[in-house]
């Protein structure tokens, strides 16, 4: 089994074909992060310092142990109000208003298979090829309990990292900040790899040198954004494509997210990626579970290239799924340059022939074929085929095109309506504003609430 639990030391052994992540269950309870990187069979407490560092506090329990810090010390999972002042994981608003917690060991359970999340995207895996690891941690004041899970591919060098928040106690909390996964490293010279962008030129490659400050990339958009990929490397300054030490981390959510990497004042690096915690107040409620958005990791001292290799392997086998998991996808022509709303069958049957001379699989109908839409400013959310402007029933194109030997497919857009439209002046409230202030548009549109 990839995962091992040591009784006496109190480490946990998570092993993969090429690497090793450790963590141990200190005399106090706390989950302290011991290693990840290159397999080895060595115990890795030594990396646990404790110096007085000053000014840095100290858990209750330690006495007058002044060289015992959450501040100072790596940790797996990281919480505002126990005395660590860097970037953390997880910080919650009690009952009274108070915010922050004390998260301790509690138990855990190792089992063959990847776990699953509900109601949220995942990497799957069957028994064969995955194990699983729970550690449960809880804050004995509110009742907070946080169950880390940890899914360990062997094979692929991949382990995930998720986390359920589960309220034990008899008052409700909220949920203010939430990040699956966070790596500490108490030594080591780095540059932080990301990929940022803009509409129509999405992911460009960006290397920053990681200093004495806070580098932080995210989206406040509600969704993960042109602007940046969800994802981040952490390399060493020398790394290159073929050589050196790197580690990935990837979420598995389309929302809101934020990832940080900081290096602190013993020039120890932490890097974490979760949920955007600006305005996140998840209400938990009394035996109610929130759960935190997966983060995909994989390391490799061979440089990029083999972690790209990791990450695409398993993106391929373990994330996609049904019958185009590794089918070779169409080629296809979209309409939409050809003809942008000037939609009709004459026109989409001259395209599909001459891009069936061409060897094209596919032509999908873009925008335009709908309601009453001849610009951008009316007709969204009207999902009724407009025949009189194609010119024949839609199942009559598609006969036709399919006779080119090509596929046919369809653009729509859901989420979104104009004000200009049926659906809207009929139920007006399904869009979603701010009560008693004008919306704020983009292409002319307003986005749907799909609750209502």
């Amino acid at each position: 089994m990839s995962i091992q639990f040591d009784e006496k030391d109190r480490i946990f052994h998570l092993t993969t074909q090429n690497s090793t992540y450790q963590m141990k269950v200190d005399k106090y309870g706390f989950l302290l992060h011991l290693y990840y990187g290159k397999r080895t069979e060595q115990n890795a407490e030594y990396v646990l310092q404790f110096v007085d560092r000053g000014f840095s506090g100290n858990p209750y329990d330690v006495g007058d142990d002044t060289t015992y810090s959450m501040d100072i010390l790596p940790q797996e999972f990281p919480c505002r109000g126990n005395g660590d002042y860097r970037n953390t994981c997880f910080l919650v608003e009690n009952a009274d208003g108070s915010t922050g917690c004390d998260l301790r060991y509690v138990s855990h359970e190792i089992r063959t298979g990847k776990y699953s999340l509900c109601g949220l995207p995942a990497v799957y895996a069957d028994d064969r090829e995955a194990d699983t690891l729970e550690i449960v941690l809880k804050d004995k004041v509110s009742g907070a309990e946080v169950v880390l899970l940890y899914g360990v591919l062997p094979e692929l060098d991949i382990i995930t990292r998720s986390a359920l928040v589960k309220n034990t106690g008899q008052e409700s909390f909220f949920v203010m900040k939430a990040a699956a996964a966070c790596l500490d490293f108490p030594v080591g010279d780095f540059d932080i790899i990301s990929f940022y962008g803009r509409h129509m030129m999405e992911r460009n490659f960006e290397r920053t040198h990681v200093g004495h400050h806070a580098f932080t990339i995210g989206s406040r958009r509600g969704t993960s954004s042109h602007q940046y990929n969800p994802m981040m490397i952490l390399a060493d300054t020398a790394a290159t494509e073929d050589m050196g030490n790197c580690y990935a981390m990837s979420l598995l959510y389309s929302g809101g997210f934020e990832g940080t990497v900081e290096k602190d004042q013993i020039n120890q690096t932490r890097m974490i990626l979760g949920l955007q915690p600006e305005q996140l107040r998840y209400p938990v409620n009394t035996g109610d579970t929130f759960v935190v958005p997966e983060v995909v990791l994989s390391y490799s001292r061979e440089g990029i290239s083999r972690l790209s290799y990791n990450l695409h392997r398993c993106i391929r086998q373990h994330i996609c799924r049904g019958e185009y998991q590794t089918a070779v996808r169409p080629v296809l022509l979209n309409s939409w340059e050809a003809c942008y709303f000037d939609i009709n069958a004459d026109n989409l049957c001259r395209l599909a022939k001459e891009a069936a001379d061409l060897g094209i699989d596919m032509l999908v109908m873009d925008d335009g074929w709908f309601g009453k839409r001849d610009d951008d400013s009316s007709g969204l959310g009207d999902w009724y085929v407009n025949e009189e402007k194609l010119g024949m029933p839609l199942s009559e194109l598609i006969d036709k095109v399919n006779g080119f030997g090509m596929k046919f497919g369809v653009w729509f857009e859901p989420e979104m309506v104009n004000e200009d439209s049926d659906l809207y002046r009929k139920h007006p409230d399904w869009a979603m504003v701010i009560p008693g202030r004008k919306p704020v548009r983009g292409r002319n549109q307003l986005l749907l609430d799909f609750s209502r």
